[in-house]
């Protein structure tokens, strides 16, 4: 089933997107610290430096607010749950995608809708069920009694916000037909290739808990993810204001949007020219090599994990109003960005040990690098 607020007609793209990682070269500065304060000290860049990294003040002081803005409002509907807030806004302004797992009830749907209706944009909600097909998702080419030819009908992915609600009740067949769109920004049907509106973001759901009648995502899925984030239980002070604000109303039907799909492209684009030093980079990939070569795990995080912990963290650092990532900011993000992707060693699960703690420990053990100049 396909629900959508607003849409607007595909446009066909001559040729594929195609995307490039770069690698910087940097010297690894690395050393523990005996703070994380000594740390933080030794990234504040000069003027100069600042200067150099485009990231202009009123840019970032149009991220904070815009951020600002979003939080109240999702705020109304989520109740005492700041932080997770703030993860998936952090994903949509480091062009991510999302997603929400955690068992029924606590309000995993509600936060993609909440995110999807304070942005004044095209939004589409999925819902996943074993009899979905791959056309449902990209479209498919419809012959035209008039025109004497095929034209293409747009699928629910053609809208800068979609809301896939229990995604691992699809067919693998089906998920697959998400891995282009998600990677690539782009859908290809027919041998045409379609871009996708921007900004573009995937907010998908699942339950952990029931197993029956679901498909587990492959783990090419799961890597494209940029976060995953669990909702978790509220606190009694906030479940009981949550029965004030939701016993007798509907909060999300009066949520009205607070920006709209242009203004948050422009904050992504501030986004991207945030300075981030070679040493910072070094640290990203020094953590993500790190998974792959402890033996507590059998599978480590990707490439593209420390393109999207990289992403993820200049992001983290405007909403914090800064130009320039700290490893503050890395290390905040490690959890949500990598603990999905990595597949634990035999011995850790017999050890009933989590990916998180895996995580934790390599980040005790990775040196935090001292200076950024």
């Amino acid at each position: 089933m396909v629900e959508g607020k607003s849409h607007r007609e595909a446009t066909p793209r001559a040729g594929a997107v195609s995307s490039e990682v770069r690698q910087d070269e940097g010297t690894n500065l690395g050393g523990i610290l005996s703070a994380i304060g000594a740390a933080r000290d030794g990234f504040v860049q000069d003027q100069g430096m600042q200067a150099s990294s485009g990231a202009d003040l009123a840019g970032l002081e149009l991220v904070t607010e815009v951020a600002a803005r979003m939080r109240r409002a999702m705020a109304t509907v989520i109740v005492g749950k700041p932080d997770v807030i703030n993860t998936a806004i952090t994903v949509l302004l480091a062009e991510g995608h999302l997603l929400i797992e955690d068992v029924p009830g606590v309000g995993k749907t509600m936060l993609a809708k909440a995110l999807a209706k304070s942005i004044d944009c095209s939004v589409r909600r999925v819902q996943f069920t074993p009899d979905l097909l791959p056309s449902d998702i990209t479209g498919v080419s419809v012959f035209n009694q008039d025109l004497r030819d095929f034209e293409f009908r747009p699928g629910a992915i053609f809208a800068n916000v979609v809301v896939g609600d229990e995604i691992n009740r699809a067919s693998p067949k089906t998920q697959s037909a998400m891995l282009e769109c998600m990677e690539e920004g782009q859908v290809t049907v027919d041998g045409q290739t379609y871009e996708l509106h921007k900004p573009f973001i995937v907010m998908a759901t699942q339950n952990p808990i029931e197993m029956e009648g679901t498909y587990p995502l492959p783990e090419a899925q799961r890597d494209r993810f940029m976060a995953r984030i669990s909702m978790g239980y509220p606190s009694p002070a906030a479940e009981v204001s949550m029965l004030d604000s939701h016993g007798g109303a509907f909060p999300l039907e009066a949520m009205a949007p607070v920006t709209d799909g242009d203004t948050v492209a422009k904050l992504i684009d501030t986004v991207r020219t945030l300075h981030t030093s070679a040493a910072i980079k070094q640290y990203v990939v020094d953590l993500t090599t790190a998974t792959r070569s402890t033996p507590a795990l059998r599978l480590g995080a990707s490439p593209r994990a420390s393109l999207h912990l990289l992403r993820a963290a200049r992001a983290y650092a405007a909403l914090a109003g800064r130009d320039h990532v700290l490893p503050d900011d890395v290390q905040a993000l490690v959890e949500p960005i990598l603990a999905h992707r990595m597949i634990p060693a035999g011995e850790t699960q017999i050890a009933h040990r989590t990916n998180s703690e895996v995580l934790h420990e390599l980040v005790r053990r990775v040196p935090v690098p001292a200076s950024a100049r």
